[in-house]
C-alpha cells in the first residue's frame, strides 16, 4: 500500500545524514517563497511531508527529518548536536584523515620500510612503536627541512630548522581564535629567551563574506610585522595563498600543531590527525576529535581544564586558556624540546601509534558501512 507513511519510511531507509558542525552558518536556510518559486512542483503537499518550518527551508532540519541515520562527527559533538536538535536520535562517527595523503614523503618511506602494510591498512601503524626512535626524528627533520625552506623563500625570514617551530592553519573564523597565542607577546618572548627560540607559522584563509576573518588575519599581519621588527628570540611567519600544498608541509614539518577552538563550537577538526601521522604532537583545547585522541603527555597536551575536573566550565574564559597556554609552552612543551630530545621522540612515536592507527578514513568508511549504511 503506497501511503504517506510508507513513502516517508522508504525515503528514510535510504538517507544517512551527517551533521558536520554546531555554527549557524553552517545550516543554510532559505526562504519558503524562493523555493516554492524555484521547485514548488516538487514539494510534497501531504501534511506528513512537511519541508519547511514555517517561512522558511531549513537543510539541517530537512536532513534530520527524512533521514533514517543520523550521526555526529565526533563523541563530543553528538552530545551537543543531540542538545540543538533534541527530538531525533543522534549517533557519532569521529572524522579520520587518509593517511597515505598526508604523510609527507620521509615517513611515507619510513612506514614503507617498517609497516609494509600501513598504506591497505593504516591501524597496523600502531607498529610504529617499534620503529626507532632516530629514525622518526630523521623523518621529521627531513620534512622540517622542507618546510622551512618554503617559509624562507616566501618571507626571507631566516626561520631555522633547529629551533622550536608551532604551526598553526585553517579556516580564520572567530570561535577558532588563532590569536590566541599572541596575547600576550612580552610573555611568549621571555619564556623565548629563558628557554629558547620560538618560531611560529600561520597560514589559512577566510571565507569571502566573512568579516570578521578577515580582520583577524588583519590583526595577525599587524601583530607578526611588530614582532618581527623587534629582533627577539621570536620569529612568526604568515604564509599566504594557503593551499593544500601549504598545508601538508606544515602538519609534517612544525614540531607541534596548536588548535584552541572555543568551546564546543569544534565538531571534530582533523588537522590534527594530519599532523599526528607525522609524528606531531597536538597542543588544543579539548574539544572535537582532541576530546578522544588526547593522553597528556603522550599524544600532546591540553589548553585549560579537562571536563572531568571539577572545576570545568564550558564557558571558561580566553584569558584563562591563554594562561594555560603559555604555561604548559613555559613548564612542560620547550623544556621536553630542548632538554629531553628522548622523551620528544617518544611522544612523536605514541601519536602515530595512537592516533593514527585509529583517526583514518579506513577507520571511518568501516563504520559508516556497518553502523550507517547497513546497520
Amino acid at each position: 500500500e503506497c501511503t504517506t507513511k510508507n513513502m516517508l519510511e522508504e525515503v528514510r531507509s535510504k538517507c544517512v545524514f551527517t551533521t558536520h558542525t554546531p555554527v549557524s552558518a553552517g545550516h543554510d536556510v532559505f526562504d519558503k517563497h524562493l523555493i516554492i518559486e524555484k521547485v514548488g512542483e516538487y514539494i510534497p503537499k501531504d501534511p506528513e511531508m512537511q519541508i519547511f518550518d514555517g517561512n522558511e527551508l531549513n537543510m539541517t532540519h530537512l536532513g534530520l527529518r527524512f533521514s533514517g541515520y543520523v550521526n555526529g562527527v565526533a563523541r563530543k559533538h553528538k552530545k551537543v548536536a543531540k542538545k540543538m536538535f533534541p527530538s531525533h536520535d543522534i549517533e557519532f562517527i569521529t572524522n579520520g584523515v587518509h593517511s597515505g595523503f598526508w604523510a609527507a614523503e620521509p615517513f611515507c618511506k619510513l612506514f614503507d620500510e617498517y609497516i609494509p602494510s600501513w598504506r591497505e591498512d593504516p591501524f597496523s601503524l600502531r607498529g610504529a612503536m617499534n620503529i626507532p626512535e632516530k629514525d622518526i626524528w630523521k623523518a621529521h627533520m627531513g620534512a622540517k627541512k622542507m618546510l622551512i625552506e618554503e617559509v624562507n623563500n616566501k618571507t626571507k625570514l631566516s626561520f631555522d630548522e633547529h629551533k622550536f617551530t608551532i604551526g598553526f592553519a585553517r579556516r580564520f573564523v572567530d570561535y577558532k581564535r588563532s590569536d590566541m597565542i599572541l596575547s600576550d607577546i612580552e610573555r611568549l618572548e621571555k619564556i623565548a629567551e629563558e628557554l629558547g627560540d620560538i618560531q611560529i607559522i600561520f597560514s589559512g584563509k577566510a571565507h569571502p563574506d566573512d568579516l570578521r576573518g578577515k580582520e583577524l588575519i588583519k590583526k595577525i599581519f599587524l601583530k607578526v610585522r611588530e614582532i618581527n621588527s623587534k629582533n627577539t628570540r621570536v620569529k612568526i611567519a604568515f604564509l599566504e595563498d594557503y593551499t593544500i600544498s601549504i598545508a601538508k608541509l606544515l602538519v609534517s614539518g612544525c614540531d607541534i600543531w596548536l588548535n584552541n577552538p572555543r568551546r564546543p563550537y569544534e565538531a571534530s577538526g582533523t588537522s590534527g590527525m594530519k599532523a599526528a601521522i607525522n609524528g606531531v604532537p597536538h597542543f588544543s583545547t579539548l574539544d572535537g576529535w582532541w576530546l578522544e585522541g588526547h593522553i597528556e603527555n603522550i599524544t600532546g597536551w591540553s589548553i585549560g581544564l579537562h571536563p572531568r575536573d571539577p572545576h570545568f566550565d564550558e564557558d571558561e574564559s580566553s584569558e584563562d586558556e591563554a594562561e594555560d597556554l603559555y604555561k604548559k609552552l613555559k613548564e612542560t612543551v620547550l623544556p621536553m624540546f630542548y632538554k629531553d630530545r628522548k622523551k620528544w621522540m617518544m611522544m612523536m612515536r605514541t601519536c602515530i601509534a595512537i592516533n593514527s592507527s585509529f583517526f583514518n578514513t579506513h577507520r571511518v568508511m568501516q563504520q559508516y558501512v556497518m553502523e550507517a549504511y547497513f546497520s
